[in-house]
């Protein structure tokens, strides 16, 4: 029983007690003065110790995969009102929007502009992997000094590296331990639909067993969007079964709030250049041309994304090197580094002088030539294309809630004080 119940229990009996014998007011006073001070007390409590909160950020769940499936439990949140198409950032990369939910911040703030970026202290292309690259605090830092556990799941273990900071345990089937194989099951391949479905299980499990545990992330791999277009009878039931998931999550916490929402799409691209050897073909030499969307799953996309950061070797080339990667057909748009910083609140010491835009069709990345015709079966993102995403919830924050977002990242804000 709460303390200011237990108090107003108590000194109920005694205000009785001593009206019956006409004592004076002095002691009710006191009795409102002790009721007044338990309820401040678990006031404060409850600011510290909020109900549950569940963030589900479904990697390349775009509006086009939502549509074409059945997902009768995300319907039944889109019936109640609390549906919403939102944008994702681009880069349209994981690690980029993933660390923006993660933190609640732009990219010009936490400084993740991708999965890759060309380190000029080093000068070496390297991997965003590491949580020393993320300049902002996450939800699991903010949670903790408040005195909040979490707990971070995620089928890709490049996100436990990059976003585990301050949470209480962060598990990943890419490496789990004998301890989690013998809860849930050997964990699945990572080039596997199965794979989502045992980290769903595995934060399922911990919900009933960590009750101590307030806040959970979890984080699903898109290689099952990479393989299979939304109409297919493979992604359709991939997503029926995550939909099943999200409602044994509903049935486990049922006044949680649960936010879910996606960090891209993923579509069908014909053609890709890799832009150092187009621009070398064309006289013209730059430093490096890097796609964002390169990463270690090499399986999913081969690195091809739907934009590149173009490093010159010269500042004074940079009118050139436009005009020649104008000239290539499926770029779309080339923009400075100045440009691109502001229209995509991007930290400029963290991407190129040019970013190249490609159009729904092209993709760029390394090639043992300038260009190549990609397979019917070739999906990837990185481009504006596959920037319209879904945001649901559960038990929002407040009934206004879902007209106050419109952007994926903003789902997390707002959920625990900066300081």
């Amino acid at each position: 029983m709460p303390l200011n119940k237990r108090i107003l229990d108590f000194l109920l009996g005694i205000r009785k007690k001593c009206f019956s014998y006409r004592s004076n007011s002095f002691l009710w006073i006191g009795f409102l003065f002790f009721y007044f001070l338990g309820s401040a007390q678990n006031i404060g409590k409850s600011s510290v110790n909020p109900h549950k909160i569940v963030v589900i950020m479904l990697d390349g769940f775009g509006i086009d995969y939502y549509r074409n499936s059945d997902m009768p439990n995300l319907k039944a949140i889109e019936n109640n009102g609390q549906f919403k198409e939102v944008q994702s950032l681009m880069p349209s990369v994981t690690n980029l929007n993933n660390a923006s939910i993660c933190t609640e911040v732009l990219p010009e703030v936490h400084g993740i502009t991708g999965n890759s970026f060309y380190n000029l202290k080093t000068l070496n292309e390297e991997f965003m992997e590491e949580d020393s690259l993320l300049l902002a605090p996450t939800l699991f830092e903010k949670a903790q000094k408040l005195g909040i556990k979490s707990m971070l799941f995620s089928s890709k273990k490049k996100t436990i590296s990059l976003l585990s900071k301050g949470s209480e345990e962060a598990i990943s089937p890419e490496t789990a331990s004998a301890e989690w194989s013998s809860k849930i099951g050997i964990p699945p391949s990572i080039y596997s639909s199965e794979v989502n479905f045992w980290l769903m299980k595995a934060a399922i499990y911990s919900m009933v067993h960590r009750p101590e545990v307030d806040l959970f992330y979890i984080h699903t791999t898109d290689y099952p969007m990479h393989t299979w277009a939304p109409e297919s009878g493979e992604s359709r039931s991939h997503l029926h079964e995550i939909d099943f998931f999200i409602g044994e999550i509903k049935k486990v916490l049922p006044e949680a709030t649960i936010l879910i929402t996606a960090d891209h799409s993923v579509h069908h691209k014909s053609f890709c250049w890799d832009l150092q050897k187009a621009l070398k073909a064309r006289k013209i030499d730059i430093k490096i041309a890097l796609s964002p969307e390169r990463d270690k799953y090499f399986k999913h996309h081969r690195g091809f994304g739907g934009c590149s950061f173009v490093y010159l070797k010269d500042p004074r080339d940079r009118e050139i090197v436009k005009k020649k990667l104008m000239e290539l057909k499926g770029v779309e748009s080339v923009l400075t580094r100045p440009e691109a910083s502001e229209k995509f609140h991007l930290m400029p010491s963290r991407i190129g002088d040019l970013m190249v835009l490609g159009d729904a069709n092209t993709v760029f990345g390394d090639l043992d030539s300038e260009s190549e015709n990609l397979p019917p079966n070739y999906r990837s993102h990185g481009s504006l294309y596959e920037t319209q995403v879904p945001v649901f919830a559960i038990n929002p924050p407040s009934n206004q809630w879902i007209h106050t977002i419109h952007w994926n990242y903003e789902i997390t804000q707002y959920l625990f004080p900066s300081n």
